[in-house]
């Protein structure tokens, strides 16, 4: 025996029995060679759910129905109609994407060459009860998405038997719980934007059982190595993850703390939630891209999280089932749209975008710039143990390929050039890269965008925005060029965080969303790297394309990923200037002072 395995065998006998309950020591299960792989059956029982109990009676139809007996049984002798549906499916195949964000949803139409054929998008009303709380109203959503769905179709000049399979991504953490019996829900969608448990999440973190779970995990990795010991030593909990509103509608919910005692509450996202709805009430689940992205998942253990559950007592029956990410997920009930559709892809919006973006290697990384800028690295089989903020989350998952994502997240993008087109500073956010380079420099003014904190590497959520250096001599122009190099600036320390906490050789930045249409920051930022960064001509659409592609791969539209690379278009690849670091060292210098000036500036009270 080894002297490592003597001495986690020692330290087992002497841990603290907290440990032996929420930090169990087997090793990680290998899903990428089939170790592990949960079929209905063993994924119930690793939730704690007995065979004979109701969540999983309605899904076994479901779970361990292969790709190729689910479309024999779409072509199967003796029905005509089926054979003639599935005829124009494979020649003329239609994929139906939905995409539903925090404040909008839409529904594409894609063919094969993953063009869209047909749209139709709805605007999300949002809820606010109370200061900081934010809500949607379930079946105000459920209508949208049949409506949009419906609309889209029509766009498409198609019919519902035309339709070849659906995907559907989400907003990842805005979820729900709901009876399993009446279909009832308890409460409204909360969104990952409500911050009503706050208190909680601060309190939380600053208990003793975390700091306990914290120093505890530092010394099991030290002496096991298991990475996954590692991500718990420097666990906290974050507002934006479900754990501690989840806790919170737990606590503060009547009858959803009554349901719980008898084992009648279900629980999921907004892509689980729909499942449910649109299957009938068959199917509860979701996929592991969704599941990895709550907080209550470990990504190491590829399972919803025992340490996290014991931690908080929250009960492990709730939980939906985890499936591939591009598989059969059910169909759509007949009721709905006139015939059933084959739902074949469910994922979250970042790592569907990456997707879309075809990542499919180690080192690929793609960079997406909305509301926040999100950077996803292809890790491959490997979860990333991150103590600078990176998050180990799992991309997708294709039978028996799992690929693992380090994500960085930098809050505010789209955000501040929002707010800087509500100061007047330009009426338009296309001029911007033209203001930018109409000045040589920000001539000594600095910008440090932090309305929702300042995330990896840095990491203070008490940080303030600051715009440093203005003299009578500065203009509209400098404002916006500093402005423009800030998120340059932000991007440059994350990626370089990335780059020396994964130890894995980057290839060139793939880029989407709707920020990148800004020439000037591109370059910026291709200078800053020192890497080519590619912008895609779908960059509006990438989550979809890649939702699209993730369904069209599980129904046998494309064969394989190999046919994605040609349909993923570049509009522009930026390369890097040599030139152009050695003159900005001194303005980055004076930008990470700026940083220091803005940190720690909101207190407590």
């Amino acid at each position: 025996m080894s002297l490592r395995k003597t001495i986690s065998g020692k330290l087992r006998k002497r841990v603290h029995p907290i440990f032996l309950k929420i930090l169990p020591m087997e090793s990680a299960k290998d899903i990428s060679t089939g170790k592990g792989h949960e079929d209905s059956q063993k994924s119930s029982e690793s939730f704690g759910i007995k065979n004979d109990e109701k969540v999983h009676d309605d899904d076994e139809n479901y779970v361990n129905v292969s790709k190729d007996s689910f479309l024999q049984d779409r072509t199967s002798p003796g029905a005509k109609s089926d054979n003639v549906k599935q005829e124009k499916t494979i020649e003329n195949p239609y994929i139906i994407s939905l995409d539903i964000g925090t404040t909008s949803l839409r529904s594409h139409i894609y063919d094969k060459n993953g063009c869209i054929r047909g749209s139709s998008s709805k605007r999300i009303e949002l809820l606010h009860p109370k200061p900081g709380w934010s809500e949607m109203v379930p079946d105000v959503l459920y209508k949208q998405v049949v409506s949009c769905i419906t609309e889209s179709m029509k766009a498409a000049s198609i019919k519902v038997n035309q339709v070849t399979c659906m995907g559907i991504t989400t907003q990842r953490n805005t979820f729900i719980t709901w009876d399993r019996e009446t279909g009832e829900y308890f409460h409204n969608f909360l969104t990952w934007q409500d911050l009503r448990a706050r208190d909680t999440v601060k309190n939380w973190n600053r208990s003793y059982k975390m700091k306990f779970l914290n120093s505890g995990s530092s010394i099991l990795h030290t002496f096991t190595r298991q990475k996954r010991f590692l991500a718990a030593s420097v666990l906290k909990f974050m507002s934006p993850q479900v754990t501690m509103r989840l806790l919170w509608c737990l606590e503060h919910v009547e009858k959803l703390k009554a349901r719980v005692v008898d084992n009648q509450v279900m629980f999921g996202c907004i892509e689980t939630w729909l499942l449910w709805k649109l299957t009938g009430g068959k199917v509860h689940a979701t996929d592991y891209s969704c599941a990895s992205g709550t907080g209550l998942f470990d990504p190491f253990q590829v399972e919803w999280s025992t340490i996290v559950c014991n931690l908080l007592n929250i009960p492990m029956s709730i939980f939906p089932t985890v499936k591939d990410t591009s598989g059969f997920f059910g169909d759509t009930d007949p009721c709905i749209f006139g015939e059933s559709i084959p739902i074949t892809s469910m994922v979250s919006d970042q790592t569907g975008a990456m997707f879309g973006e075809c990542c499919f290697n180690v080192g690929d990384i793609k960079c997406t710039m909305g509301t926040g800028t999100f950077v996803d690295l292809n890790t491959g089989s490997t979860p990333h143990a991150s103590i600078a903020g990176l998050y180990p989350i799992i991309g997708w998952k294709i039978k028996n390929e799992l690929v693992y994502v380090a994500e960085g997240l930098i809050g505010d993008t789209g955000t501040v050039m929002e707010w800087c087109k509500s100061l007047n500073l330009y009426e338009d956010v296309s001029e911007t890269d033209t203001m930018a380079e109409s000045v040589s420099s920000s001539d000594g003014v600095y910008f440090v965008s932090a309305f929702s904190g300042l995330q990896a590497p840095i990491n203070d959520d008490k940080a303030s925005s600051l715009l440093i250096g203005m003299k009578p001599s500065t203009t509209k122009a400098h404002i916006v060029r500093s402005v423009l190099e800030s998120l340059a600036f932000r991007f440059k320390i994350l990626y370089e965080t990335i780059l020396t906490e994964t130890r894995i050789p980057l290839s060139y930045i793939r880029a989407d969303g709707g920020v990148c249409n800004n020439d000037f920051l591109m370059q910026l930022m291709s200078d800053l790297t020192h890497q080519h960064i590619d912008r895609a001509k779908q960059r509006g659409d990438m989550t979809s394309l890649g939702t699209a592609f993730l369904a069209g791969l599980a129904t046998g539209v494309w064969k394989n990923k190999d046919e994605l690379y040609d349909i993923r278009q570049s509009e522009r690849v930026f390369e890097p200037n040599e030139e152009t670091w050695p003159k900005y060292k001194h303005t980055f210098s004076q930008w990470e002072r700026a940083v220091q000036r803005s940190r720690e500036w909101y207190t407590e009270s």
